[in-house]
């Protein structure tokens, strides 16, 4: 727990972006993707390998983040819009209790897992730092882009750079 505390202390929360600020995903160039297993709230194991084929957004994400409380009804509508394509949304919670979680999902339902990082393990080996951070993971489980802050995932540029890796 005391890890977890350490990483949560050092954490810049990211608000919305500028006028002047990069609204698009960045290309990754951090190295291998990172290993992702972990719980979701009902104790079912997700595996990012097992997603395999499919476009992956992994977001993580806190309550006490308002930025990141704002962004997630545009990642369920960007996941809507999607619906019926080889796309899955990944949220990873770091370090909350359940109960806080699940009021949170209680005000804004989400279609997509909400996995738990407890000990902010995992939200450390993908290099997190600060909140929200949303990386997008190809179909052949490469790391193809990273975002770090608050943005619109139903704007339709952002929309276009995910639906382009999309399988044919």
């Amino acid at each position: 727990m005391r890890a977890a505390a350490a990483l949560l202390a050092g954490l810049v929360l990211l608000g919305p972006a500028s006028g002047s600020a990069q609204q698009t995903l960045s290309p990754w160039q951090g190295g291998p993707t990172p290993a992702l297993r972990l719980k979701d709230l009902e104790g079912r194991e997700h595996v990012l390998e097992a997603y395999r084929g499919k476009v992956v957004l992994v977001n993580f994400w806190a309550t006490w983040c308002e930025p990141c409380k704002d962004e997630m009804p545009s990642i369920e509508r960007l996941r809507r819009s999607l619906e019926g394509r080889p796309f899955a949304v990944l949220a990873v919670n770091l370090a909350e209790a359940d109960a806080r979680v699940q009021a949170f999902l209680a005000k804004v339902p989400l279609g997509f897992p909400v996995l738990m990082d407890r000990d902010a393990a995992v939200a450390k080996s993908w290099k997190a730092r600060m909140l929200p951070a949303t990386f997008i993971v190809g179909a052949d489980g490469r790391m193809r882009y990273s975002y770090v802050g608050e943005l619109d995932w139903s704007r339709e540029p952002v929309r276009r750079q995910i639906a382009e890796l999309l399988p044919r």
